[in-house]
């Protein structure tokens, strides 16, 4: 879509916006986000008792590092003329609805769901996140995430 006006966005209401490129989940990269968020559980870190103790057939990401990847995922957007920087600005009906197997790769679908101006240099944008797992029937997660643009 390039670079949209901020007045085209309401046209684009419902519609899906952007998806994103494909990301591999390694496990290296679910230990770095256990490292970081102090959040060893085993069936994060510890593939051997994963496979073993549970019904996962191995290791899964954390949901909030699916979640944190949405970040990376949204530069699948289009741009908006003007715009100098985007804020999260939260989830709205967050939900994680299938684990993420070590190893998978997952990808960002964005369907723009409402737009409102909070101020003549803020514009509020909602969308509907589904993030994908390549080859399996339910997406990881689906979200309302809004998102502050600022001009």
């Amino acid at each position: 879509m390039g670079v949209l006006q901020a007045g085209e966005l309401e046209n684009l209401i419902g519609t899906e916006v952007g998806v994103s490129e494909w990301i591999t989940v390694s496990q290296s990269m679910i230990d770095a986000f256990a490292d970081v968020t102090m959040d060893h559980q085993f069936i994060h870190v510890d593939v051997a008792r994963a496979k073993a103790e549970t019904a996962l057939g191995g290791t899964i990401a954390h949901g909030f590092l699916t979640l944190s990847l949405a970040s990376k995922m949204f530069e699948s957007l289009p741009d908006i003329s003007g715009r100098k920087m985007n804020l999260n600005y939260g989830c709205d009906k967050l939900r994680f609805l299938a684990p993420v197997p070590s190893g998978s790769r997952i990808r960002g679908h964005f369907t723009l769901k409402n737009t409102t101006w909070k101020n003549d240099k803020q514009l509020l944008l909602t969308h509907e996140l589904s993030i994908e797992i390549e080859n399996a029937d339910k997406p990881a997660l689906i979200a309302q995430w809004l998102g502050l643009s600022m001009f």
